[in-house]
């Protein structure tokens, strides 16, 4: 063989195997950037993966927050409604404690009195306290008023218009009536058939609980 065609067939070899070891260089530098490649969409995938989570957590907490928030707001509304409600007072009647008051304008005996007060669903007026017995007093004005205070005789206890024993809170004034009156020393009594003022008094009624009323919103 002569020099020339060994010299050509050493370069062709040369060249094959020049060839081959760039590929195998390029197959290990695809690999490598395939790698790469798998690590960088890894890491997005997980940076997207982290950002769906903590919406997801926060969307979370936000409805739980909300449910809480109108589960208060309606509690709140279903005890303010139920707080108690006083009824008031009739027309004309005056409120005093857990009572409501009338003082007449016309004059009658003491059982006519009683009659009125009964017609109004009510009956001549008791005190159960001197705070009640000194409203009493100051609103009768300066006019005597008869009161549910009534005895058999003089040898008999003072009762009330409801059949219950006066406790003697404040002494009774004059020893021969048997029926008492207000007036501007205290309690006076009298004939029962002489003409006074007169005092009724009944409950203010309450209810212990308001209707519920729905929030529309």
């Amino acid at each position: 063989m002569s020099d020339a065609k060994i010299e050509e067939a050493s370069m062709g070899m040369l060249k094959t195997d020049l060839t081959a070891a760039d590929c195998l260089q390029e197959g290990e530098v695809g690999k490598k950037l395939q790698v790469k490649c798998l690590r960088i969409f890894s890491s997005k995938l997980l940076v997207k993966l982290y950002c769906c989570y903590g919406v997801i957590t926060v969307l979370t907490m936000a409805v739980v927050a909300l449910s809480v928030a109108l589960s208060v707001r309606k509690k709140k509304t279903v005890t303010e409604s139920c707080e108690p409600c006083y009824a008031t007072c009739p027309s004309g009647w005056i409120g005093f404690g857990s009572k409501c008051f009338y003082f007449s304008e016309d004059m009658g005996n003491w059982t006519f009195s009683q009659s009125s007060c009964m017609a109004l669903d009510a009956h001549l007026a008791l005190f159960d306290s001197l705070e009640e017995l000194h409203f009493l007093k100051r609103y009768k004005g300066t006019s005597d008023h008869w009161i549910g205070l009534h005895r058999e005789s003089a040898e008999h206890p003072w009762m009330w218009t409801d059949n219950t024993e006066y406790n003697n809170l404040v002494l009774t004034r004059g020893g021969g009536g048997e029926c008492a009156y207000l007036s501007d020393k205290g309690i006076d009594s009298s004939r029962g058939y002489t003409h006074k003022k007169w005092i009724c008094n009944k409950p203010n009624i309450y209810t212990l609980q308001c209707p519920v009323v729905v929030d529309p919103g």
